[in-house]
């Protein structure tokens, strides 16, 4: 059998990878260890000429299902990992077949759950965690994607201005319609409830979630805020002919949630006196979009919601509320933003992304500034923050370099 190779903007060098081999047998330079999560399949992860891809065998249906639901769902530009394509025809030099491989980009600055819990984590991590489970959820319910198998596992998170931002990592149990029926979603429910619940409880006898936390409360507590999110996004609303202005409040409350409204049904009754107001479309992103807009810049929509609030303050203390908006975004994005980026220590941006990088600043200075009783100037923050970034690091060098803390060789192989 010929090796087949279907790809989306195929990268040469991946012909070059040994598809002959089975994928635990990989070794060499193109190899990658990054942080993964639990799976029921073999993946591994590769760099190729600078680019990175995880790979994972699978059945050659789920392969190609999987493929096709991820291309979708990229193209409805819902949060979902990158497809690339699939190998197929692989057999060993033997003429042994080999089970297929799915492709996909890696996400750059992702981390699985389970990485993020074995770093330690505040208490306030693990509901932040479940509420981007919940908008991931959310969003594709609203695209009429069932999942299936919603769970931590099968999510990649990014930091997004204190909170994270979540991505599907796996649909091989999931399917598009046209739209999910409540059955459906209760569902995906139940088993997102189930799924969060196990993990919950092999994170505390993992020892990297405190037993203080409640599993249970956790659980119901996803779907009571699935529910708050669904009933605000799709939820219809009565009220008076004379409280008109809770249409534009709705819209209001709907960007403030990072949505837009596409299209919104407003039925009055028989003798006008009372309206019904029932989003139809909602699309999300609002946040980003207004900023790409406006600068240019793609980033989480939580991050482009910190940085509008720092744009609109730098146009209120400039007095350019008047102003043309493009114009003073092109000001704040020239002599705040990109001379603030340009100053950070290259150790400090190789971890972080400018935009996260920024809304680190911003609460770096409300705690200089609660701690001096009046505004710090944010370059002079910056300079505190990167000092400060330093001297952690270096503390972090020196209790590494500590020879009471090393084992020798022989003392590490009985671990």
């Amino acid at each position: 059998m010929a090796l087949r190779i279907v790809a989306t903007q195929p990268h040469p060098a991946l012909v070059t990878l040994p598809w002959h081999q089975p994928l635990e047998e990989w070794d060499g330079p193109f190899l990658l260890q990054l942080p993964r999560g639990l799976s029921r399949h073999i993946v591994r992860f590769v760099r190729l000429e600078g680019r990175r891809y995880a790979v994972k065998e699978t059945r050659e249906p789920i392969a190609w299902a999987e493929y096709r639901l991820l291309r979708d769902l990229r193209r409805m530009r819902e949060p979902a990992v990158e497809p690339v394509g699939v190998v197929t025809g692989r057999q060993t030099p033997d003429g042994e077949d080999i089970e297929p491989i799915l492709v996909t980009r890696h996400l750059d600055r992702s981390m699985p759950y389970r990485e993020i819990f074995s770093r330690g984590v505040r208490p306030d991590t693990t509901p932040r965690l479940v509420d981007a489970l919940v908008v991931l959820l959310t969003r594709l319910h609203l695209a009429g994607f069932y999942w299936g198998d919603c769970s931590l596992s099968n999510t990649l998170f990014r930091r997004s201005a204190g909170e994270f931002a979540a991505y599907l990592v796996d649909a091989e149990t999931g399917e598009l319609h046209h739209e999910l029926s409540k059955g459906q979603r209760t569902h995906d429910l139940d088993i997102a409830r189930g799924n969060l619940f196990g993990e919950m409880l092999d994170l505390q006898a993992g020892g990297s979630l405190s037993e203080e936390v409640d599993a249970l409360d956790m659980v119901d507590g996803l779907i009571e805020r699935y529910e708050q999110l669904w009933g605000e996004l799709t939820g219809a609303e009565d009220f008076g002919t004379a409280e008109m202005w809770r249409i534009e409040r709705r819209i209001e409350r709907l960007n403030d949630l990072g949505f837009d409204v596409d299209e919104l049904d407003i039925v009055t009754d028989w003798d006008g006196a009372s309206v019904r107001i029932q989003p139809k479309y909602v699309e999300p992103g609002h946040h980003c979009r207004r900023l790409q807009s406006l600068t240019g810049m793609d980033v989480e929509d939580n991050q482009a919601r910190r940085l509008l609030n720092d744009l609109d303050a730098y146009a209120a203390a400039n007095g350019l509320q008047a102003e043309d908006p493009a114009l003073v975004a092109h000001r704040w994005l020239t002599q705040v933003y990109e001379p603030l980026v340009a100053t950070a220590p290259p150790q400090t941006l190789s971890g972080l992304e400018p935009a996260e990088l920024f809304h680190e600043i911003l609460e770096h200075r409300w705690y200089l500034s609660e701690q001096a009783g009046h505004e710090v100037e944010l370059f002079e923050t910056a300079r505190d923050y990167f000092a400060r970034q330093a001297g952690s690091a270096a503390d972090a060098e020196t209790e590494s370099a500590d020879p009471v803390s090393l084992a020798t060789p022989a003392e590490d192989s009985g671990r």
